[in-house]
């Protein structure tokens, strides 16, 4: 048997690879010392700007996520929730997606809240960034509608050989149903320890339910609107502003802007850590369509990158050190 900590190290080690590879693929042929000039010399104004509507964004996302816990009957201060996703974008840097528990985790043991319940909340939060993703997409579609398909055909949805679609959706079919088997094996069991395991996954489930539906019960559905339109209005402005900082790109326009805002959140949708790769190479060929350079391209995707990245390790690191001073108090 394959122990837990080894099946996360090599999991671990796989989506790094894989984010390598892409990252290799990107600068593939390119001089690193030009990129590195490139970025040197790029407009400080607009990187701060840049970096100060992400960071609003991120306060909006505290405030937003404070708005679903409400009506579950639980009051969670806007500094831990603001802590807690700060340590979850940072725990994502290492495995993706494990800082949607993480920050779960850590916010229901600062205002002790149950975790499961905090869990529907991320889900139903996730589920409106996709349904705001795929906005963006047709908005985007009914401007450059020629660009976008070709881009998602040759760029995002290549189409594997047959042989390989047919052996994964072979595996597909194993895995599902394995999962069938597990199910009913659960349902059905009399063993003391299945029916243990069997009314905690009970548990969590209503638990996620009832997280889930806590939009339905917000008072100000308005408001909460808002701030979704808000963020995603902040993390455009915030991609739109680095145009500026390079000269390569400062010619290029709003609808561009939303262009690369779409590719950049595919980019960050793959499962590598931190979107590390993905989102550079995704955001490089797109801007290839605009004229750009690959050379240029891929250093306004590494400038963005980096600039995401540092705000990411700071608010993490500084919401580590509050939440441990606040637990000696």
């Amino acid at each position: 048997m394959i122990s837990t900590t080894l099946k996360r190290t090599l999991k671990y080690l796989l989506l790094l690879g894989i984010g390598g590879f892409l990252l290799w693929l990107s600068f593939r042929g390119h001089d690193l010392s030009d990129i590195a000039k490139k970025i040197s010399n790029a407009r400080p104004l607009y990187l701060i700007l840049s970096a100060i509507a992400g960071f609003v964004a991120f306060l909006l996302r505290s405030y937003r996520w404070n708005m679903l816990i409400e009506p579950m009957g639980y009051h969670s201060g806007f500094l831990n929730a603001s802590y807690a996703l700060g340590i979850g974008y940072f725990a994502n840097l290492a495995i993706p997606r494990i800082g949607e528990i993480t920050r779960c985790g850590v916010l229901g043991k600062a205002e002790n809240i149950p975790v499961e319940k905090l869990i529907g909340t991320v889900i139903t939060e996730r589920l409106i960034d996709l349904a705001m993703l795929f906005f963006s997409i047709i908005l985007v579609g009914t401007l450059q509608y020629d660009l976008l398909t070709r881009f998602l055909k040759e760029k995002v949805f290549v189409r594997p050989p047959e042989e390989t679609a047919g052996s994964a959706n072979t595996v597909l079919y194993l895995i599902a149903g394995s999962i069938v088997c597990c199910v009913l094996i659960l349902l059905v069991s009399k063993n003391n320890r299945i029916v243990a395991l069997r009314e905690k996954g009970v548990l969590l489930l209503r638990g996620v339910y009832k997280g889930l539906i806590s939009i339905l019960e917000i008072r100000n559905k308005l408001m909460f609107l808002v701030h979704t339109l808000l963020i995603w209005a902040l993390y455009f402005i915030s991609t739109y502003l680095c145009f500026f900082a390079l000269e390569s790109t400062q010619n290029l326009g709003v609808s561009e802007g939303l262009f690369i805002l779409v590719a950049g959140g595919l980019g960050m949708s793959a499962p590598v850590q931190g979107g590390i790769g993905a989102y550079h190479y995704i955001v490089s060929q797109a801007l290839v369509l605009f004229g750009i350079s690959q050379v240029d391209g891929i250093t306004y995707a590494t400038l963005v990158h980096s600039l995401q990245l540092a705000l990411i390790i700071v608010v993490g690191l500084f919401s580590l050190f509050m939440i441990a001073r606040n637990k000696k108090k």
